[in-house]
């Protein structure tokens, strides 16, 4: 076993040595061909790196984002009952249009029929107490006046005087009670009435638009619902809302009134138009983002709350830029830059270059010297001043190479 061990060890070594050697010479072989050293041609001079290259382009390019959010709806009216009662009748459903001021449910109303009955029944006897102390008043008045002129002809004393004068006070402030308790019946029968009117539940709201549409039901015809107890949710779907939340990274770039293109799942190959219409001053803490909310039109209402949606963003524009495929784009000595092909197209400069706006793999570029060419694939195989060969492109031939050959089509002989 030992011995197996040994043998085995010695084997692995030697393949080893040889696989470094067959490394060396085909690393030697694609450097500078045969006789050469890496990276050398046969004569000892640097050989021409193999690179690709693209054209520098001179036009417009735009820096563009994409938000992910949802929608909202600018605006959610709860339509909920005043008083507790059992549902009679529900005279809306969801996606229904609702206008402002319409009755949207009926509670049972024979508890508050009778309420309003009776105080103005209460009312009525209040009224009658009123009358009554009005008369009353009147008599004590004559009955007043009569002891006073007794009084002055010496019949009368000054005792039933004192006596008469108390009872017109007392009769006036019978009236006086009796005004308050018709004012106290009054309101009664004012709150009764105001009760009565809540079992016809109407929806109202103040601001927007006078039609909204019934976003969701929370009870049903038959339930026994508690005072304020939500029944419907009525929103408001023109304009509609896309909230998205952007870093900080482009929350300088954004300004209320900048133009928004918004897609959704619901409706593939649309867009839809929207402004920004407020972006928040703070940003959350836990995701260092701040809300941004975006306005779009919707008078067809095809737009809905809490679908999802994509917003894209022109944060910036830039014209007649130099632009480069962003492939191009390699750093040397913690700088950006570009290698620049000369016209001849067999050596590369390199030109330091200040990156602008990146528009998916194009990229625009200041710098001296951006024309023509740029090496786009084989950076790392040359510096400033090298040789460089361009291949040729695919379904092309290089200059001076002969088309290839056709071979004849076999010929079938025929039998005798």
């Amino acid at each position: 076993m030992r011995k197996a061990g040994v043998i085995i060890g010695v084997l692995a070594v030697v393949l080893a040595v040889l696989g470094y050697v067959v490394y060396d010479r085909l690393s030697g072989a694609a450097a500078g061909g045969p006789g050469g050293g890496r990276g050398t041609g046969g004569r000892g001079e640097p050989a021409a790196a193999p690179v690709q290259v693209a054209a520098v382009e001179r036009g417009d390019i735009e820096l563009r984002r994409v938000f992910s959010g949802s929608l909202e709806s600018p605006a959610e009216f709860i339509v909920s009952s005043k008083v507790a009662g059992r549902i009679e009748k529900l005279t809306v459903n969801v996606a229904d249009m609702v206008q402002r001021g319409q009755v949207v449910a009926e509670l049972d109303d024979d508890e508050y029929v009778q309420a309003e009955a009776q105080a103005a029944a209460e009312l009525a006897v209040a009224k009658a107490n009123l009358v009554e102390a009005s008369s009353s008043v009147e008599i004590a008045e004559r009955e007043l006046t009569r002891i006073r002129t007794l009084r002055e002809r010496g019949v009368a004393s000054e005792s039933q005087l004192d006596v008469a004068e108390a009872g017109h006070l007392a009769k006036r402030s019978a009236v006086a009670v009796a005004e308050a308790q018709v004012t106290r019946a009054q309101a009664a029968l004012a709150a009764a009435q105001i009760r009565l009117s809540y079992t016809r539940v109407v929806a109202t709201w103040t601001a927007g638009d006078d039609r909204r549409i019934v976003g969701e039901r929370f009870a049903i015809e038959g339930d026994t619902v508690a005072a304020n107890a939500p029944l419907l949710s009525i929103v408001e779907l023109d304009p509609v809302n896309a909230i998205v939340y952007v870093t900080e990274k482009d929350y300088g770039h954004l300004r209320v009134g900048q133009q928004a293109t918004l897609t959704t799942d619901a409706y593939p190959g649309r867009s839809f138009q929207g402004v920004i219409a407020r972006i928040a001053p703070v940003f959350r803490q836990a995701s260092r983002q701040a809300r941004v909310e975006i306005e779009a039109a919707n008078p067809d209402h095809e737009l809905k709350p809490g679908l999802f949606v994509r917003a894209e963003v022109v944060l910036g524009r830039a014209q007649d830029a130099t632009i480069i495929p962003g492939t191009a784009l390699t750093r040397r000595r913690d700088t950006d830059g570009v290698f620049v092909v000369n016209q001849a197209g067999n050596t590369v400069t390199w030109r330091p270059v200040e990156i602008g706006i990146r528009q998916g793999d194009r990229v625009q570029v200041t710098g001296q010297g951006i024309t023509g060419r740029v090496v786009t694939l084989g950076q790392q195989l040359v510096d400033d001043g090298a040789k460089i060969t361009i291949p040729p492109a695919a379904g092309t031939s290089s200059p001076g190479t002969p088309p290839p050959a056709t071979m004849p089509a076999p010929t079938q002989s025929r039998p005798e």
